[in-house]
């Protein structure tokens, strides 16, 4: 999409991205990660073989939540049996399933004395509960040795099965989050093996047994500016009350190319229409990402 394109609603800069040589815009540029508790907190995860999804997929503000003494924990292994077009975790056929993984992961979070703790998983198709026995499981131990640290998840669909995703709501999270991920017309190139209308039922479905629900969309994938309100309007339909808008940023020359870098003042735009529309809170920016200040949407 371009300023000169019908379809645009509300005229704001636009910085395109003319090769896939050309620097970013100063908005997205970050320090590189480092600091004395970051290292300590690699260290540890190291020491428990626990991933982080703030490692697996790059992220950008992994300097910043690190130092701060929050993580993110990718429980499930670190290969993931689905080909996102957009994500930087692996690909493949997982070989192994840690069935002690939820003790380890609610250890990490007591020593961390975190706060808030966000847990998310890699797909695990393969599985016949998607890894909704373990993810559930992460859930109750974290919460039995954390009594007082808050809890949010972000799950996969598991393939619209009611029975996994009852196993993660009975587990009663403080935050639900699953994520949109991008517009339905994109779905088959950026995630061909999940379906839009899947997504919505997992955030319908959860909201209707009373947790807090969330979700994401990255922008700069092709998308118009009708087509994220389109999906703003039918994420209000089923009552999600926490929304996040990001820049997507290719991980890797093998991954989906960028097609726009979105100015801030867009997401601003994006931000003020959904309060409007009734979201409890929008979190809209080139760097958001779905933990982005997580502690503060429960």
């Amino acid at each position: 999409m371009s300023t000169t394109d019908s379809s645009v609603l509300f005229p704001l800069p636009v910085i395109q991205q003319p090769s896939p040589a050309a620097r970013r815009p100063e908005w997205l540029k970050v320090r590189a990660p480092g600091g004395e508790t970051y290292a300590q907190l690699k260290t540890m995860m190291r020491s428990k073989s626990l991933h982080t999804v703030c490692e697996e997929a790059r992220c950008p503000n992994i300097a910043e939540c690190w130092n701060a003494g929050t993580a993110t924990f990718m429980i499930l292994g670190d290969t993931c049996t689905r080909s996102c077009g957009f994500c930087a975790v692996k690909t493949g056929r997982p070989t192994e399933l840690d069935t002690n993984e939820p003790h380890r992961v609610a250890e990490a979070i007591q020593q961390m004395n975190l706060v808030h703790a966000v847990i998310t998983s890699v797909n695990r198709d393969e599985l016949a509960d998607g890894g909704a026995d373990v993810f559930a499981r992460t859930i109750i131990e974290t919460r039995v040795k954390n009594p007082n640290t808050t809890i949010e998840v972000l799950i996969p669909d598991f393939k619209g099965k009611i029975a996994a995703l009852q196993l993660i709501i009975d587990a009663h999270p403080d935050v639900l989050n699953h994520n949109t991920e991008t517009v339905p017309r994109l779905y088959r190139r950026v995630r061909p093996q999940a379906k839009y209308d899947r997504s919505l039922w997992v955030l319908e479905e959860c909201k209707k047994q009373g947790l807090r629900t969330k979700t994401g969309v990255m922008l700069g994938l092709g998308e118009t500016q009708e087509e994220v309100l389109e999906v703003m309007r039918d994420l209000r339909a089923v009552n999600v009350d926490v929304f996040t808008l990001g820049q997507y940023l290719q991980p890797t020359k093998n991954h989906l190319p960028v097609d726009r870098f979105v100015h801030p003042d867009e997401f601003a735009e994006y931000a003020r229409i959904g309060k409007e529309m009734g979201f409890g809170i929008v979190e809209s920016g080139p760097l958001v990402r779905s933990s982005y200040h997580a502690e503060r949407h429960v």
